[in-house]
């Protein structure tokens, strides 16, 4: 009691020779103390996810999703910003199907519609709002006629029919087949439409939630080859990895040199990314993604005409789906004792990504922060 009492004394004739500012100062270095201790240990239970995947693999749509998911929805100028990026889909798509009617010598099924078409040819690709893949409500309204025309011609459904032969959007479709609600004045897209709609990830996306107290932070870093460079600005504290490749491109080229198979670029790109030293003890898992169009290309284009050493029923989705995981799994030089954990997705359907997620989440956790729910940890 003796003792106690000293110390209190001594903490008393200590803080009365102290003068309110160097209390002031004692106190504020103590709360910074506390708050680096409390980063540290935010930083140690971070799941920290990397996006990684050649151009159009999904991997934007995927974040998309987890916004979705995770309870943060697409407000009112979300949702104004995506209309405008959606118009631009569409005035691109309809160029292009025009070029590549022409190009490809298929006629016009109406030829009053040489008009339209050089209607939308003339359009200002080079104005600064469509260099950021936005077209306005009254600048899409006047083209609006025009596309319709377009896309009720005969001529070109049939360049849409060989779209394999050019480079084309994959919701151009989806998005031309509902024009008419694209049209409307009072026009909002749908969580649809938002996760349809395609913009090239120009500049790095994060998104962070939290799953049963335990924060993740999900990074889009691009796919284009321009923008791959900067993967390598990610990789430090990454604890998985999300390889997205698009399942239904194995007879398409590359947009960058219109001559590379796609799916052998994700092969190439997967191979450098799952034998790096870097990544020993990050997990990596697989997701063959755009299964619904898989599901469709399988059932016209045989696979063995782009992949010889296919040797299964080209028009059996199963077959398929099981050559392109043991494509990937090839590309790991060494033999591991861990299996390559791999999903079929199709980031568009909310459903299946939900499911999905929940898995990789339960995967992650278990193979790469062992303990991470110890209260001790």
């Amino acid at each position: 009691m003796a003792d106690f009492l000293l110390s209190r004394t001594i903490v008393c004739i200590h803080n009365c020779l102290l003068s309110s500012a160097e209390i002031d100062q004692i106190r504020k270095s103590k709360e910074i103390d506390k708050s680096l201790e409390q980063e540290k240990t935010f930083v140690k239970k971070l799941v920290k996810i990397l996006l990684l995947g050649a151009g159009e693999s999904g991997k934007s749509t995927f974040l998309k999703q987890m916004r979705i998911i995770y309870g943060q929805d697409f407000d009112q100028r979300a949702k104004e910003e995506y209309r405008d990026t959606i118009y631009s889909n569409v005035i691109k798509g309809v160029r292009v199907l025009v070029d590549a009617r022409e190009k490809l010598h298929i006629p016009w099924g109406d030829p009053e519609n040489q008009v339209h078409g050089e209607t939308m040819m003339a359009f200002d690709t080079r104005s600064s709002i469509m260099a950021k893949g936005m077209v306005e409500t009254k600048v899409f309204l006047n083209y609006l006629p025009s596309i319709r025309a377009l896309w009720q011609d005969s001529g070109i459904q049939n360049a849409y029919d060989r779209r394999r032969e050019f480079q084309l959007g994959e919701s151009v479709k989806y998005f031309l087949d509902n024009v008419d609600k694209l049209g409307q004045l009072d026009y909002l897209p749908s969580q649809k439409d938002i996760l349809l709609a395609r913009k090239p990830t120009k500049v790095i996306h994060e998104y962070d939630f939290e799953i049963e107290s335990v924060p993740f932070k999900m990074v889009d870093v691009g796919g284009q080859r321009s923008e791959r460079k900067r993967w390598f600005e990610w990789f430090e504290t990454v604890t998985s990895i999300l390889f997205l490749v698009s399942s239904s491109e194995y007879d398409q080229v590359l947009m960058e040199d219109r001559q590379t198979n796609r799916l052998t670029e994700s092969l190439s790109i997967f191979e450098t990314i799952v034998n790096n030293r870097v990544f020993a003890s990050v997990s990596i898992i697989l997701f063959l993604n755009k299964t619904d169009l898989l599901e469709e290309k399988v059932k016209n284009v045989n696979i063995k005409d782009y992949f010889p050493e296919f040797t299964g029923d080209p028009h059996n989705l199963p077959d398929v789906q099981k050559f392109l995981v043991d494509c990937f799994r090839n590309k790991r030089r060494q033999s591991q004792e861990e299996p390559l954990y791999h999903h079929f997705t199709t980031a568009i359907n909310t459903e299946n990504i939900r499911l999905v997620f929940s898995d990789v989440k339960d995967t992650i956790l278990h193979h790469n922060i062992k303990g991470f729910f110890c209260p001790n940890y």
